[in-house]
């Protein structure tokens, strides 16, 4: 236990002073509450909606610190620690390859929920945000997404040879699902073609549970989204495990 939470302290410590995570993961899905807030304000969501276009797009804004920590924070950091022989020399050591993986979890996590805690915060207190789904599904939903679009960023670490690879494969995933999924770019503005296009994504998938457990959907609304994600979850863990390499 005391080696488990010193190393979650140091790299607690490291992740803060790399700023990317901070900076793409906490900070920057504050900027897109706020510059949606401002633009659209309380206005409804569509003509004779029940719900405002800031209670429509608080999930996929809250999908922004997973996206960026499970995409980008996590494998690019077991990547990087494979290259530089990190987890290789753990293994003589108490803290073992598995336990350092569990705190990249660990600590990715903290910045994803840091990072929707502060989104919830900024959405209520300066735009009178009020969620009318359930927030227990909400936060159920939340964690089902994370895990999915986590075992896929570990699955990225695992295939990727060196961190170049998983550099320019966390590029070509992350930069897409940030546009195009509906996290940034709300989805229900987006042309047919391009919707059709973006339903491919995960994420969008992800966005599409989390839009409808915040809002209340029926249940039959969320199933698929949820099947999905599931079996997202299920394949990508699949093959981080058969591919994975300690060194």
């Amino acid at each position: 236990m005391r080696a488990l939470i010193t190393l979650l302290k140091t790299e607690l410590k490291l992740t803060v002073r790399g700023m990317d995570t901070l900076i793409f993961g906490v900070v920057f899905p504050c900027i897109v509450a706020i510059i949606l807030g401002i633009v659209v304000g309380s206005r409804p969501a569509f003509e004779g909606a029940d719900y405002t276009f800031m209670q429509q797009s608080f999930g996929a804004i809250a999908a922004i610190g997973i996206c960026a920590t499970g995409l980008m924070g996590l494998p690019l950091t077991v990547a990087d620690y494979r290259h530089k022989k990190i987890l290789k020399r753990f293994r003589v050591t108490p803290v073992s390859p598995a336990l350092m993986l569990g705190i990249q979890f660990i600590v990715n996590l903290i910045m994803s929920v840091a990072s929707f805690v502060l989104v919830l915060a900024v959405c209520m207190l300066f735009f009178g945000y009020r969620m009318t789904g359930s927030f227990v599904g909400f936060a159920m939903s939340y964690l089902l997404v994370l895990l999915s679009i986590y075992s896929m960023g570990l699955m990225l670490a695992s295939i990727s040879p060196n961190i170049k690879t998983a550099n320019l494969l966390c590029c070509l995933i992350y930069f897409p699902m940030l546009i195009f999924s509906g996290a940034t770019l709300p989805y229900e503005v987006m042309p047919k073609g391009l919707q059709r296009a973006a339903n491919i994504l995960p994420l969008t998938q992800g966005i599409k549970l989390l839009k409808g457990t915040s809002l209340g959907t029926p249940l039959e609304n969320i199933l698929m989204p949820v099947v999905i994600i599931v079996a997202l979850a299920i394949i990508s863990i699949g093959v981080a495990v058969k591919t994975f390499r300690w060194e």
